[in-house]
């Protein structure tokens, strides 16, 4: 399995647009420019979602291969995660497809999506067919309680492996969407009830990501940083681009 990246970035995410930023990376040459700049700045890793001709969140197996075919000889020490979010759009059986379809080696699903009307033993099997084909799926929690869906559809020899990648994210579905470094302690103490020893990473909404992303690392966990999340520095001031938050978050966590 592809190991978890120590910091990745998430550049632009299913929702924001220039509107948001003007640096967001909307097409396919802006995200590979970000990547290149990204890397340069420490980023190991890179959270790709892509958009249509009309900016709009796609997911499509093909634009995948054709995009991580350009990263990969572009970037070539990143690694690339490819995202099933469904934004409202696509039903589990999709996303599954595109997962396995891509050609990618690193793949972040939500548990809460992959089970919409959806029978546990489809959800585990599409576990077990991405282990058996060397697919390293990063698991999405939003909250504590995701912790019963991983425990009820992973199957147990991937459960125990610390191989096994989880992502926590902080302050997503709050009232303002800003998150804080406390969030986190719910999440750890799960992992301890549960016994589980595995790769870890977070992503903070709002102000207070750098906190949260300094927090994760003080803990031992890895970093998701960017404009999916958060457009601002800790100081509250709006970063110039991706690559300067990269800059932020290693200094902060230096």
């Amino acid at each position: 399995m592809t190991p978890l990246p120590r910091l990745m970035v998430a550049p632009n995410g299913a929702r924001r647009g220039k509107a948001d930023h003007p640096a967001l990376p909307v097409t396919l040459p802006e995200i590979v420019e970000t990547a290149r700049a990204c890397a340069e700045a420490g980023a190991d890793g890179l959270h790709l979602h892509l958009r249509d001709a009309d900016g709009a969140h796609v997911l499509d197996a093909g634009l995948y291969r054709e995009a991580l075919a350009e990263l990969r000889t572009v970037v070539p020490g990143m690694a690339i995660q490819i995202t099933t979010e469904a934004v409202g759009q696509y039903d589990a059986p999709h996303q599954r497809r595109v997962a396995l379809d891509s050609g990618a080696s690193l793949v972040s699903a939500a548990l809460r999506e992959m089970t919409v009307d959806t029978p546990d033993k489809v959800a585990t099997e599409f576990y077990r067919d991405c282990a058996a084909r060397g697919i390293a799926v990063q698991h999405i929690l939003y909250g504590p309680e995701d912790f019963d869906l991983l425990i009820r559809l992973v199957p147990a020899p991937l459960l125990r492996s610390r191989d096994l990648q989880l992502i926590f994210v902080l302050g997503r579905y709050t009232r303002d969407q800003e998150s804080d470094p406390s969030d986190l302690a719910p999440f750890l103490h799960a992992l301890t009830e549960h016994d589980l020893a595995l790769d870890w990473a977070i992503c903070a909404f709002g102000r207070g990501e750098t906190a949260c992303l300094v927090e994760a690392h003080r803990r031992g966990g890895k970093l998701r940083v960017g404009f999916e999340n958060s457009l601002w520095h800790a100081d509250g001031q709006l970063a110039r681009d991706n690559a300067e938050r990269v800059q932020a978050v290693r200094a902060a966590c230096a």
